[in-house]
């Protein structure tokens, strides 16, 4: 399309021009594209902590808003780390927040009941000051159902809500580290198949077959 644009060119309007220009329209129209927050409905917050970091993604009526992922101290254990997910949440999109009503989705069931608990170190203790600031409610979310944030939080290829269609380049990523893609309902699983590879090898080696014997 772009060399359509340069002078003395002649519009020809090819396959691969018009090709070009659905791609744009539906880049254009659909997801990851952020929207504009409106700020008289309520927001979500879906999160996943790893040991690689941290991700969590705003989102409004099922679209994304904002997005976002950093690194965390290794040590916390693993309530602490999920916790302190939210409270880095909450602090980068407070002017989204404060004053508004927030739910917050987390695959960690006991964060749940946080507010309810009364055994809580000095971390936590002023952690909760915080959010004690905002009007949200904490809901369980089913780790292989929150593919947004866990694509943030952990160094993979195939943490994406969709896949369509694999470029040529991650395909044979895929190729050389023995990967293969799974499709369920939920999401996308990943699996080795060196061990599968091997199997079906010794079914036509022959010393395999003699030593067998």
């Amino acid at each position: 399309m772009t060399a359509l644009l340069e002078k003395n060119a002649k519009f020809v309007r090819s396959k691969e021009c018009q090709a070009s220009f659905e791609e744009l329209k539906k880049r254009l129209t659909s997801a990851p594209i952020l929207i504009l927050p409106d700020i008289t409905k309520s927001f979500s917050i879906y999160y996943d902590a790893s040991r690689q970091g941290l991700g969590c993604v705003l989102m409004q009526e099922g679209r994304v808003v904002a997005y976002a992922l950093r690194k965390h101290e290794l040590n916390y254990p693993t309530h602490d780390l999920e916790l302190t997910t939210v409270v880095h949440a909450l602090k980068i999109w407070r002017h989204y927040l404060i004053g508004h009503k927030c739910e917050i989705y987390s695959d960690h069931k006991s964060l749940k009941y946080i507010f309810s608990q009364y055994d809580l170190n000095l971390r936590q203790h002023r952690w909760l000051e915080l959010i004690k600031n905002y009007d949200l409610d904490i809901y369980y979310h089913l780790g292989k159902a929150n593919v947004v944030a866990d694509a943030l939080s952990r160094k993979s290829y195939v943490n994406v809500p969709y896949v369509t269609q694999l470029s040529k380049d991650l395909c044979e990523e895929f190729k050389h580290l023995n990967l293969s893609i799974m499709a369920n309902t939920m999401g996308l699983e990943v699996e080795p198949t060196l061990e599968q590879d091997i199997r079906k090898g010794q079914l036509k080696d022959d010393k395999i077959k003699d030593i067998a014997e």
